[in-house]
């Protein structure tokens, strides 16, 4: 296993918990996705210093259907069409998690919300001044010119600033980081 650095609770307030907790040298220890390279990158946090908080909520991005569905409790919530990645830079595939919630500009090209998830371009190293991260977000500006429910975006999943408004709302702002977020 190769460690890339230490991260303790204070560097990321919310982290997707992938396992089981487990003792371990007197202590209780978690398994979380790390936001960063590769895609599925896990470590392990001390429980003591967090506190778990369960979700109802999960999001689903299917890449063939090109659409983004809203579970809660199990339970669909409602299905929206995206754009998704073109085939030379595909919308990466996996388990990851809402990482930040970011209130934006409607008419800008990312829309009025970029939720940075904890995923990155198998593709792309950097992408416009970035490290590659992968969101889902709005659409406005030139980002409109490409159809709901096409395969033309650099990897992130874009949809309506209007289904993004209700996505955001539905969940809440401050409740959406941590939120599993299944791509395939």
């Amino acid at each position: 296993m190769h460690i890339a650095g230490r991260l303790t609770p204070a560097d990321a307030a919310w982290l997707l918990v992938i396992g089981r907790s487990r003792a371990a040298h007197g202590r209780c220890w978690v398994q979380v996705r790390l936001p960063w390279r590769p895609n599925g990158s896990a470590g392990w946090i001390n429980a003591d210093k967090i506190t778990p908080q369960r979700t109802p909520w999960r999001i689903v991005v299917s890449t063939t259907r090109r659409t983004l569905t809203l579970f809660r409790a199990g339970n669909v919530v409602r299905t929206v069409a995206v754009v998704v990645g073109k085939p030379s830079t595909p919308t990466p595939n996996g388990l990851f998690a809402v990482w930040w919630a970011i209130p934006w500009h409607p008419d800008n090209f990312l829309g009025s919300w970029v939720l940075d998830l904890t995923a990155h371009s198998n593709a792309l190293q950097q992408f416009d001044g970035g490290n590659g991260t992968v969101a889902i977000h709005g659409r406005g500006g030139a980002s409109l010119e490409d159809p709901l429910g096409t395969a033309d975006s650099h990897g992130c999943v874009r949809l309506s600033n209007d289904a993004i408004d209700w996505l955001v709302q539905t969940i809440g702002p401050s409740r959406l980081p941590g939120t599993p977020v299944q791509i395939g």
